[in-house]
C-alpha cells in the first residue's frame, strides 16, 4: 500500500546513492552534509540543468564532468565579506591578539576561507597590531576554484563601502583605502598582505590535521554538516589547536554538545570564542 512518506523515502535513497557515487567516482565526500541543505542544492541543480529527477542528475554527473563542477560549486557555500561580523574581529583585536604579543610566532587557520575576504581581514588586523611579520595564516577550503580567486586578492569595488564600514567597526586604525589599489570596477589588495598567507585545498570530511595552531577560525561551516560530521570536525579542530589556543565559531555554532566540550573554556560567549584548556 502506498504511504504518504514513500516519496520522501525514495528521494532520500536517491540522494544517498548520488552522494555515494560522487564519493566513489570523484572522491568528494558530501555524505554527511545536512540533508535539508543537500536537498535544496541538488534540486537547484536539477532545475538549472532542465532535468526532472535526481536519477537524471546522477546520470548527467557521471557522463559530463562540467555538471559535476557545477554541483560541486552548489555545495560550496561562499558567503563572506571583509571583517564579517565586525564585533568578532574587534574582540580578536582587543582581547585575543594582545595575549600573543610575546609569542615567538603565531599560526592561524582559517577553515572554509571561501574567496578570502576574512583572511585578508586577519592579515590587516595583525599588521596594525605589529604581529604580521611573525604570523603565518593557513587559509583552506574544499573548493580549489574559489581558492584560486582568494589568492588573487581582487574584489568588487562596489563592496568597498560596506567593507570600509566593517573595518572601522572592527577597530581599524587607518584609512582602509591604504590597503588596496583600484582598477576599473575592482580593487586589488597590496601584495604584502599575501606574503604570510598559505592557501591550500583541505576537505574537513576526509583530510587530517596538518599543524598546531594558536587560533582557528571556523565560522558558519559546521551548520552545513550533520551531527556525525560535526563531531568529526570538532575532534579535528581540537587536535589542531595548541593548549590555550583559541577557537572561533559562528553565531549558531558552539562546543557545548560535543564530546570535547569539557576541554574548552568560554572566552567570549557572545562571539562564540573558546579557549582550549586541556
Amino acid at each position: 500500500m502506498y504511504r504518504k512518506n514513500d516519496d520522501f523515502e525514495l528521494e532520500k535513497i536517491e540522494i544517498e546513492l548520488l552522494l555515494e557515487g560522487i564519493y566513489r567516482y570523484y572522491g568528494f565526500d558530501f555524505r554527511n552534509y545536512a540533508f535539508p541543505f543537500l536537498q535544496r542544492r541538488i534540486w537547484h541543480r536539477i532545475h538549472a540543468e532542465k532535468l526532472k529527477s535526481i536519477s537524471g542528475l546522477q546520470e548527467r554527473i557521471f557522463h559530463d564532468h562540467t555538471v559535476m563542477k557545477k554541483l560541486f560549486a552548489d555545495f560550496s557555500v561562499n558567503v563572506t565579506e571583509m571583517f564579517r561580523d565586525p564585533s568578532f574581529f574587534l574582540v580578536l583585536r582587543n582581547k585575543v591578539i594582545p595575549l600573543m604579543k610575546d609569542y615567538p610566532y603565531i599560526r592561524i587557520w582559517h577553515v572554509g576561507c571561501s574567496s578570502g575576504e576574512e583572511v585578508y581581514s586577519m592579515a590587516i588586523l595583525l599588521h596594525e597590531e605589529g604581529l604580521y611579520d611573525k604570523a603565518k595564516i593557513y587559509a583552506t577550503d574544499i573548493n580549489a576554484g574559489i581558492l584560486e580567486k582568494a589568492k588573487q586578492g581582487v574584489f568588487p569595488l562596489d563592496c568597498m563601502q560596506a567593507y570600509t564600514k566593517n573595518y572601522f567597526q572592527a577597530g581599524g586604525k587607518r584609512a582602509f583605502s591604504e590597503y588596496y589599489t583600484t582598477k576599473q570596477e575592482q580593487v586589488i589588495f597590496h601584495p604584502f598582505l599575501r606574503e604570510n598567507i598559505v592557501f591550500a585545498q583541505h576537505n574537513l570530511a576526509t583530510d587530517h590535521s596538518f599543524n598546531e595552531f594558536h587560533i582557528i577560525i571556523c565560522r558558519n561551516v559546521l551548520i552545513y554538516f550533520n551531527k556525525s560530521l560535526q563531531n568529526h570536525v570538532h575532534r579535528l579542530l581540537y587536535e589542531s589547536l595548541s593548549l590555550q589556543g583559541f577557537l572561533g565559531l559562528g553565531k549558531r555554532e558552539g562546543v557545548r554538545f560535543t564530546s570535547n566540550a569539557d576541554f574548552y573554556e568560554e572566552f567570549d560567549s557572545e562571539e562564540r570564542l573558546y579557549r582550549k584548556s586541556k
